[in-house]
Formats: structure tokens, C-alpha cells, sequence
């Protein structure tokens, strides 16, 4: 019986593995021969999970024509990863990739680290930073107090708690935006509220548009559901969505879903100003696309000068619901263990997600909810938010100084909000980085994992989750994995040193 369990096409790992290309070798520079360099493309792209392991790669034959080589340069590279371990073949089952033992399993999103390898493995994957105390225990033991009436009940509350619907219902009011308790739905984190939708709306097959770059574990359950992404470039720099590649991708494509992060945009940083919007919502109701506008990053300005100065919420240029579904979520702006997320829509919307769910997760935990409802209610969602802008601000300035004092070759425009800096590698491959900073003690996630069909390569993100003497080890780190990636690996590297913040 056939040991794999997917398959990945000629044409597509040929994509895969043009996008990875390096940059022209420099003088000196001796290329590897053509099978190494074949086989240590199909290594890498297994290594980051954008080649799944136990996926069955194409014959030698279609191979070699997809790539324009000979057939024994596809035949000696799949040799060679047999001899490493990452790929296994069977007589009349093909080849399939594969992990040697010892090497961890290539993650599919940016799971954190667990607890026990930060000591020495800085992580750079998860933009996500430590709970804002002392609000989380505060919060706790206030939604403890308010447990017994709801421990006398069933517990399973489809849409959310009611009272924490009509709380956020509440906070959308007085941002201008009139809203009802039905036009809300309680979810398990900004995940859990596009799952849904993405279930409801786009089918297997169907077209969604997305940002190019975009957030790369939303990117992956979109493929997952067996969505069809159509991308669709950024602007330059931090000036947010370029309308025109827009209105045409929506005219020409007609998506059924289009997903944006207007705010902060994950992981560019980008802000989408009031007339691009406006401009998109009006281009998505022209051709019955429904937008879905994630607004997890909307809290996180950092820059005192944003105080107050934050353009309208996407939905307020469609207030009744009908062509934008907002997504908002406690995970960034408060804490990713905080694993409760909401969905503002029509309330027609609203009640087919909350049938579907019956078939999904039933419900969002009620303790968590009224974790939220307590910082809602207390102002203590406010404090707690400050302190998190606090934080972020003073790593991204002690980041940003690091990167810029350690590899000045490195691009980037500094954001003023949200946890993320988007980071031109000097004309390194990200993959090869991303790779090489396992060697060195840091992990960073490179640019593919945000594009599609491997875009990005000359890219990596960085986020805001470490600051002083930590972002100082960390830019270290990485400048000693670009060398490692400038001198094709050969140069000795040293054992990652024990860290303790």
C-alpha cells in the first residue's frame, strides 16, 4: 500500500523551487552541482512544510520536463534524499517525501515553541507576546464570580453568552457603527470566526482573493478547505492596498470571498487609509464578493500620533453587514491564550454560521467569555490594551535599532502599529535564512509562508515579541545566519548560547 497521503504536482514544485532561487552567485562562488542543487531545494521546501511530509512528488520524467533538465539529474537528486532520509519510494507507489529521525516535523502555520526550547532558541515565529498582567488574573477571577448562574445551565451558548454579544455589540455603537446582539457571533479566536465563514461562503473550488503578502496560517486553512486563492499585490511600503490590481482581480476573478487586514496588516504593518476602504467595499458590492475585514491589529497602534487618528472600520462603509463580515478577536490585543474571537455581519449572517456550527465546535468556552466580558465592562480591557501598546512599542524600537546595527544591508519601513516588521533579506533567500537560523539559535518564519506559490523568497518576518538585551542576541543571531546563507552553508557556526531574559 502506498505510503503517502497527498500529492504535489511537476508544475507546481517547479514554482516552488524557482521561487527559492539565490541571487547570483558572486565571483569565487562555486555552484553545486545541478542534482545537489535540485535535491537541496526539495530538502528545504520539506523542512518549512510547504512541501508536506508523506506527499508523493512527481515522477523523474515529468520532473525533468517541468524543470528543463535531464532525467538523471531528477533521478540522482531523489537518490540523494533517500540517502538523507527525506524521501522513501516503493516499485509501482512512486517516491514520497519523508523526515530522517531526529529531525522535528516541518510545522504547516507558526505554532509557538513549546516552553522547554526557549532557553536556547529565540522565537522569532510567533507574533504573540506574554499576557498583560495583572488584567489576566483579574479578568479570571472576575468571570470566577460570575460562573454559578451559568454552571446551572447546559453551558453551550451557539452564538456566545448574551450578555458578552451585546457588549461587543455595544463597542461597535460607539465607534459609530450601529450594531445589534444578533448581528454578533462569540467564536474561538479570530481562527475559529474565518473557519466559519470560509465554510459557509467558499466552497471547495471556490475563488478567495487575499492580500499578497498575507497571514500565513488564514493562508493555509484557506488551502485547506480547498479554496482557490487569487492574490492580489500590495502597494509599495505602508501605503496599504492598491485599488486598481483590486477593482480588476474583483471585476475579472469574482472571488467569492476577498480577505483583508486593513489595519496593521499582517505581516507588512501596512495602514489602509479611509478612501481605500471606502473605495474597496464599493468595488466588493459591484461584484457580489463578500469582504472579509480582520480587524484583530485595529488596537494596536503604537505611535503617539495615531491616538484618535485611526480611520473608520471597514464596515462602517457598509453598516448594514450585507457585502463586509468583520472579524475581531482578544488574541493580539490582549492575549493569544485569550482564545475568544467574534464576527459582526448581517444578522441573517449571523444565524446560517451559528446553524453550521452545530456541525463544528458547538460553542466558544464560557469561563473565557466571561473573562471578556469582564474587561469589557470594567474598563480593564482599555488598561490592559495600553499596557500590551507598550510593550510592542518599546520591542519594535529595540528590534528595529538591533536589525539596523547588526544588518544594515536589510530593508524595511518601520510601521506605526500592529506586531509585525516585513524585512527585505538583502537579496538572501528567506527559506535558506529560516533554515540557517535553526543552526544558530533563532527561529524567524521566511517570506513564502505569506504568498502564494511561493512568492516572497527574498523576504522574512519579524516580529514584536522580544526587546532589549533579547532583540539585540536575536539580530546577532540572524546576521550570523545570513552568513551562514552567503557562504552556501560551509562556514562553522556556533552552538546557539543559553539565553534567559
Amino acid at each position: 500500500m502506498a505510503q503517502w497521503t497527498s500529492a504535489v504536482g511537476a508544475a507546481q514544485l517547479a514554482r516552488l523551487l524557482k521561487s527559492q532561487q539565490d541571487r547570483p552567485a558572486g565571483p569565487g562562488t562555486r555552484r553545486p552541482p545541478a542534482y545537489r542543487a535540485l535535491a537541496d531545494g526539495i530538502r528545504l521546501l520539506v523542512l518549512e512544510g510547504r512541501v508536506p511530509v508523506a506527499a508523493r512528488l512527481p515522477a523523474e520524467r515529468e520532473l525533468a520536463l517541468a524543470l528543463s533538465v535531464s532525467r538523471t539529474t531528477v533521478a540522482a537528486a531523489y537518490e540523494a534524499l533517500r540517502t538523507e532520509g527525506f524521501l522513501e519510494s516503493r516499485r509501482g507507489s512512486g517516491s514520497w517525501t519523508a523526515v530522517p529521525a531526529g529531525n522535528p516535523l516541518p510545522a504547516r502555520g507558526l505554532e509557538p515553541l513549546p516552553p522547554e526550547a526557549l532557553g536556547s532558541l529565540i522565537d522569532l515565529g510567533c507574533a504573540a507576546l506574554p499576557a498583560p498582567e495583572p488584567w489576566l488574573t483579574r479578568a479570571v477571577r472576575g468571570a470566577l464570580e460570575e460562573l454559578p448562574p451559568y454552571a446551572h445551565t447546559h453551558g453551550d451558548y451557539p452564538a456566545g453568552l448574551p450578555a458578552l454579544r451585546a457588549m461587543i455589540a455595544e463597542r461597535y455603537t460607539a465607534r459609530g457603527i450601529p450594531t445589534m446582539p444578533e448581528q454578533i457571533m462569540v467564536t474561538t479566536g479570530a481562527m475559529g470566526a474565518i473557519d466559519a465563514i470560509c465554510h459557509l461562503f467558499a466552497g471547495r473550488g471556490e475563488r478567495v482573493a487575499v492580500e499578497s503578502p498575507s497571514y500565513a496560517n488564514i493562508l493555509q486553512l484557506m488551502r485547506e478547505a480547498g479554496a482557490r486563492l487569487v492574490p492580489v499585490a500590495m502597494a509599495e511600503g505602508l501605503t496599504g492596498w492598491d485599488m486598481d490590481r483590486w477593482r480588476q482581480v474583483l471585476r475579472d476573478a469574482a472571488p467569492r470571498i476577498a480577505y483583508v487586514v486593513a489595519d496593521f496588516h499582517n505581516p507588512t504593518g501596512a495602514l489602509a487609509d479611509e478612501d481605500q476602504r471606502r473605495r474597496l467595499v464599493e468595488a466588493a458590492r459591484s461584484a457580489g464578493t463578500v469582504l472579509v475585514a480582520d480587524e484583530t491589529m485595529s488596537e494596536l497602534w503604537l505611535d503617539d500620533d495615531m491616538a484618535g487618528a485611526m480611520p473608520p472600520p471597514v464596515c462602517a462603509f457598509d453598516p448594514a453587514g450585507s457585502t463586509v463580515i468583520t472579524v475581531g478577536s482578544a488574541s493580539k490585543a490582549f492575549w493569544a491564550g485569550m482564545r475568544i474571537g467574534w464576527v459582526r455581519a448581517a444578522p441573517d449572517v449571523i444565524r446560517s454560521l451559528v446553524a453550521a456550527r452545530a456541525y463544528a465546535d458547538l460553542g466558544t468556552p464560557v469561563l473565557e467569555q466571561l473573562a471578556v466580558h469582564w474587561l469589557f465592562s470594567t474598563g480593564g480591557w482599555e488598561q490592559a490594551v495600553e499596557l500590551r501598546r507598550q510593550q510592542a512599542r518599546e520591542n519594535r524600537d529595540a528590534l528595529v535599532a538591533a536589525v539596523r546595527r547588526e544588518l544594515p544591508e536589510w530593508e524595511f519601513e518601520v510601521p506605526k502599529g500592529g506586531l509585525t516588521l516585513w524585512v527585505r533579506a538583502g537579496g538572501l533567500s528567506g527559506s535558506r535564512l529560516a533554515e540557517a537560523g535553526e543552526r544558530v539559535g533563532v527561529r524567524v518564519p521566511s517570506g513564502p509562508r505569506f504568498g502564494v506559490d511561493g512568492a516572497f523568497e527574498g523576504y522574512v518576518r519579524l516580529p514584536f515579541t522580544v526587546g532589549g538585551a533579547v532583540a539585540d542576541e536575536a539580530a546577532v543571531r540572524l546576521a550570523a545566519a545570513a552568513r551562514l546563507v552567503e557562504s552556501g552553508g560551509t562556514a562553522g557556526a556556533e552552538a546557539p548560547r543559553t539565553f534567559v531574559a
